[in-house]
């Protein structure tokens, strides 16, 4: 189950930022997960909400998951999103958006002393 290690890795991304930056809590997390990664957006959340009950820093935490459309580029010109057969000449596309995930930012609070 890949999506636990991508949520772990979600997890300690934001609490080592944080703790980085003297903050008191995390309140969100941004991530693009891309629509070809093969990753489950609703369980990578479920199981992030999971790993963050349990840590003052991130108990208030929560993950926001945009999923990215996959963009295509084939050496006959065509661009667009059709990932299995160029629709111009009928060979396979070179994906080049769409398998990623990646922190796009994250939201923490720091309280003045």
């Amino acid at each position: 189950m890949h999506e636990f290690a991508i949520a772990y890795d979600l997890y300690t991304t934001a609490r080592k930022a944080a703790l980085d930056h003297q903050a008191d809590s995390v309140t969100k997390v941004c991530v693009d997960i891309g629509e070809m990664a093969m990753v489950n957006p609703e369980q990578v959340s479920f199981l992030f909400d999971t790993l963050v009950g349990e840590d003052p820093l991130m108990k208030n935490a929560r993950l926001e998951c945009m999923v990215i459309t996959p963009e295509t580029r084939c050496s006959c010109g065509y661009t667009g999103n059709e990932r299995f057969v160029c629709p111009r000449c009928g060979a396979l596309p070179e994906l080049v958006k769409g398998k990623e995930i990646v922190v796009r930012h994250i939201e923490i609070e720091v309280v003045d002393a």
